[in-house]
C-alpha cells in the first residue's frame, strides 16, 4: 500500500489508482481538436459542404476550431463517441441533409483509421503523469484508466505516450453499458484487481470523473484542473482538486 499526498492532506493505505484518459494523463483540447476537425473536413467533403460549414460541424460536435479548445459543454470530451456523432448528425439535419447517420459513423471511422497510423502527432502527454504512473508502479500500486474512449484506442494512444507499461489495465466506454459517473467502470476495475473501494483513489478532471469516484465509494476522488472543469465546479465534488497531476504525491507507506 502506498499514502498519497495532495496539498496538505495525505490519503493512507491506497492499493489503487485509477485515472481518467484526456484532460488528466493526456491533453484534452490538442488531441481532440484535431479529431473533430478531420471528421468535420472529411463530411463536409462527402456532402460537398462548403468549407464554412467545417468550423459548423466541429462547434456542433463541441470544439472551437479558431481558438483550438473545446467547448465546456462538450460533447465531445465529456461524452460517449455515439453522442458526438449524432450531434454532427442533428447539425446536418437541421441545414436539410436526412439519412445522413452511416456517412458520419464512416468519416469517423476514418479519421480513426488515419490518426491510429500516426497517433504521436496526435497526443502530447500532461506533465508529471509519467512519473506519477512509474512511481505508483515501483511502489506497487496497481493503476488503471477509466475513459469515454473505446479500450483499444486508449490502449494506443498510451502506447504512444510510452505509458503503457506503468498502466495494469484499461477500461473503455465500450467494456461497459452506463456512462460516467455511473460507477460501472470502476466496480469493473476494483473486481478484476479484487481491491476494496476503501483503497481505491479516482483522479481525472471533468466532474463526471470525480463524481464516478464518489459514487462509487472510493476512499477519495482527486480533481485536476487541466480539463474542462473549473475549480468551483470540482471543489462542489470533492475536498481534493489540485492544478495537474503532478501535484499528486505517491508516499511510500514505509516512508511515514
Amino acid at each position: 500500500m502506498v499514502d498519497i499526498r495532495v496539498g496538505s492532506e495525505v490519503i493512507e493505505d491506497i492499493r489503487l489508482l485509477i485515472f481518467d484518459k484526456d484532460g488528466t494523463l493526456m491533453e484534452l483540447h490538442y488531441y481532440w481538436t484535431q479529431m473533430v476537425g478531420m471528421r468535420a473536413e472529411l463530411i463536409c467533403k462527402d456532402l460537398g459542404l462548403e468549407r464554412g460549414h467545417v468550423e459548423k460541424i466541429a462547434h456542433a460536435m463541441g470544439a472551437d476550431l479558431k481558438t483550438g479548445r473545446l467547448l465546456p459543454e462538450g460533447p465531445v470530451g465529456l461524452k460517449k463517441r455515439e453522442v458526438v456523432l449524432q450531434a454532427a448528425v442533428d447539425y446536418l439535419n437541421g441545414i436539410g441533409y436526412e439519412d445522413v447517420h452511416d456517412l458520419c459513423f464512416h468519416a469517423f471511422q476514418r479519421v480513426d483509421d488515419i490518426s491510429s497510423n500516426d497517433l504521436k502527432r496526435f497526443v502530447k502527454p500532461i506533465g508529471g503523469a509519467e512519473e506519477l504512473l512509474r512511481k505508483a508502479t515501483r511502489f506497487g500500486c496497481k493503476t488503471a484508466i477509466a475513459t469515454i474512449d473505446r479500450r483499444e484506442r486508449a490502449k494506443l494512444a498510451m502506447e504512444c505516450l510510452g505509458f503503457a507499461d506503468t498502466i495494469d489495465l484499461v477500461i473503455g466506454a465500450d467494456d461497459v453499458s452506463r456512462p460516467k459517473p455511473d460507477p460501472e467502470q470502476i466496480d469493473f476495475i476494483l473486481s478484476a484487481f479484487k481491491i476494496d473501494r476503501k483503497n481505491a483513489i479516482m483522479v481525472g478532471d471533468a466532474t463526471t470523473d470525480v463524481q464516478m469516484g464518489v459514487n462509487a465509494g472510493l476512499k477519495a476522488s482527486i480533481g485536476v484542473l487541466t480539463g474542462l472543469a473549473t475549480p468551483e465546479q470540482l471543489k462542489g465534488i470533492t475536498p481534493y482538486v489540485v492544478e495537474d497531476v503532478s501535484k499528486i504525491e505517491i508516499l511510500n507507506s514505509c516512508e511515514g
